[in-house]
């Protein structure tokens, strides 16, 4: 569900780039707006880097919390912008969450994911980006349309729709478990197996069946903290060649996305002339395209 809101987001941003160069609306230039998206992404590096420690200090579902506020505030707070600078502000803080948002959620999947499943769940949640991507295509002309709201309030609602949806993500969340395994190697054994009781209770339950027991054991080395060194050890030493790819492919991708997408709009209203209220519609093909890729893999 976050991610469908954060495609939902990021995509109408996109599609409402050209309208907020309106002097009705905040007068923004396109290099504005080129410096807004990467404020935005800024943004997001910042927050994956912080709350990925933070996540793995003080566990998966306080930070599923904190980083979901963060991101909520950001995106109200964008449709309440009155400037460059203050929707700048604005979008850094929305990516400070999205990007927290980012190393929570990726670290739930995998972790409460059996194996056999994780590879084709990752990618299913993590394509669901473009579920909400479609959808804000398709918001952004009603949006846009003059005959329905004024020009300096659809952007605004956009915005707003966001966050109320979002909202609602804050009570589902308690339904999410701290993940047995954080717990596990923070020294924490007795409450991670209080997790699984109660997951294995709900199974049974459900299904009338007892979960099978597990083939192997894992040897588990609990630490109270996993401090950086740790990790850029792992990194560059014993996982130095998936390091490596893992990074080629997310620069890579972040690149072509980043560039492209962010400023689509912009391309389409100021060199092909596409009305701004039309924009959504060819932002829509490229969505169902990128959420058919992960399926399709």
């Amino acid at each position: 569900i976050t991610w469908i809101l954060d495609g939902l987001e990021v995509t109408i941003v996109g599609s409402l780039g050209p309208a907020l160069q309106s002097h009705d609306t905040l007068r923004l230039s396109s290099a504005n707006l080129g410096s807004i998206a990467s404020f935005y992404v800024g943004g997001a590096v910042v927050g994956a880097l912080v709350f990925g420690w933070t996540t793995d200090r003080f566990g998966r579902r306080l930070v599923f919390y904190a980083t979901l506020i963060i991101y909520l505030s950001g995106v109200l707070l964008s449709a309440l912008a009155w400037d460059f600078w203050s929707f700048a502000l604005f979008r850094l803080l929305t990516g400070l969450g999205i990007g927290g948002e980012y190393a929570a959620v990726n670290s739930a999947i995998d972790e409460l994911i059996p194996a056999k499943y994780r590879g084709r769940v990752d990618l299913i949640v993590n394509g669901s980006f473009w579920l909400g991507a479609a959808f804000g295509a398709l918001a952004a002309p009603f949006l846009l349309d003059q005959k329905i709201f004024a020009v300096n309030l659809g952007w605004r609602l956009g915005f707003g729709i966001g966050g109320a949806l979002g909202l609602a993500i804050l009570l589902l969340r308690r339904f999410v478990p701290e993940s047995p395994r954080w717990l596990v190697t923070h020294c924490r054994g007795d409450e991670a197996e209080s997790v699984v009781k109660k997951i294995e209770k709900t199974v049974e339950s459900e299904t009338g069946q007892s979960l099978a027991r597990p083939d192997g054991r894992l040897e588990v080395h609990p630490r109270q903290s996993f401090g950086l060194g740790l990790i850029f050890s792992a990194m560059i030493g014993k996982y130095r060649q998936r390091s490596i790819l893992a990074l080629t492919l997310m620069v890579a991708q972040s690149f072509l996305y980043n560039s492209v997408f962010f400023t689509f709009g912009l391309i389409l209203a100021h060199f092909y002339h596409v009305p701004n209220e039309r924009v959504g519609f060819y932002i829509l093909p490229l969505a169902v395209g990128n959420f058919c890729g992960p399926l399709l893999l």
